[in-house]
């Protein structure tokens, strides 16, 4: 299984190749103090890795649903990134602002899609900038390309399906929110969502999957934080909306596990539901 990142030198010498597509998926949360309509666009209109085109998870994604950024259908998806020229036969490397976030998220989205070859440049705009690579403004010009949809699943979870899960006792929930998120005692960012966790799951806060510089822990630094999860047959990642959680699944594939499934509706969606069960502490 290879590595689910590329280094910001392998992305300089490989970025003029045919094969090689770049994505920048950087997004501004909605209570961030940048936020407002057009916001994560205008970073990449600001400038942008050369070649790179946009990938906006707020518009690329299921708009009826009352949820954040939720899964667009598999229709929309191919759509909307084969007008972009990221389709079969690609090599794609997502990057964001944020070193990961939106960036792990699309990598996720494209693996559901059925698309194997993607990747995540460690350390993202900055690892980018570090390395002396070049900025551009204007976005590039794309060709229509073929792409097509192998819907796996198995990565994919619902609310009903974590309810049967949690019910079964049968798989592994990991959280990535902060822990004070987690445990109850902060407030989500999201005005009126009640803070606290699912029902058995584990606190692995995506921050402490990263280093100083905002890259992916190397394997030997990552087997401790998961211990013998590893070898569980079943392993959920959830958060706040979908998001961090790929950080989760970033993580679990270096080290060799590409079957860790994302609640898409996450924690937004469950402390949303009438009757779920919501622990703290």
């Amino acid at each position: 299984m290879s590595d689910p990142l590329v280094t910001a030198e392998w992305l300089s010498q490989h970025l003029s190749a045919p094969d090689v597509c770049v994505v920048d998926a950087s997004w501004v949360p909605p209570w961030s103090p940048d936020a407002g309509s057009g916001a994560s666009k205008k970073l990449y209109d600001a400038g942008h890795i050369p070649g790179a085109v946009f990938l906006d998870i707020d518009e690329i994604a299921d708009t009826d649903s009352a949820l954040p950024h939720m899964l667009p259908s598999p229709e929309k998806f191919s759509s909307r990134v084969r007008n972009m020229g990221l389709g079969d036969g690609k090599t794609i490397v997502v990057y964001d602002r944020a070193g990961f976030m939106a960036s792990a998220r699309v990598w996720w989205m494209f693996r559901l899609m059925g698309h194997e070859d993607v990747k995540v440049l460690d350390g993202g705009w900055a690892a980018w900038l570090e390395n002396g690579g070049t900025v551009e403004d204007l976005a590039p010009v794309t060709s229509e390309r073929h792409h097509t949809v192998r819907m796996k699943n198995q990565l994919l979870k619902t609310a009903d399906q974590m309810s049967a899960h949690i019910a079964k006792s049968d798989a592994i929930i990991l959280d990535a929110r902060p822990a004070g998120r987690f445990a109850g005692s902060e407030p989500e960012p999201r005005t009126g969502l009640k803070s606290g966790h699912m029902p058995g799951s584990v606190n692995i806060p995506a921050t402490s999957l990263v280093d100083s510089k905002g890259r992916l822990k190397s394997a030997g630094e990552l087997k401790p934080v998961f211990a013998e999860m590893t070898d569980k047959s079943d392993i959920i990642a959830t958060c706040g909306s979908g998001v961090s959680a790929a950080i989760i699944l970033l993580a679990l594939h270096r080290l060799g596990r590409d079957d860790v499934a994302l609640y898409d509706g996450s924690w937004t969606e469950w402390a949303s539901l009438e009757g779920s069960e919501i622990h703290t502490a």
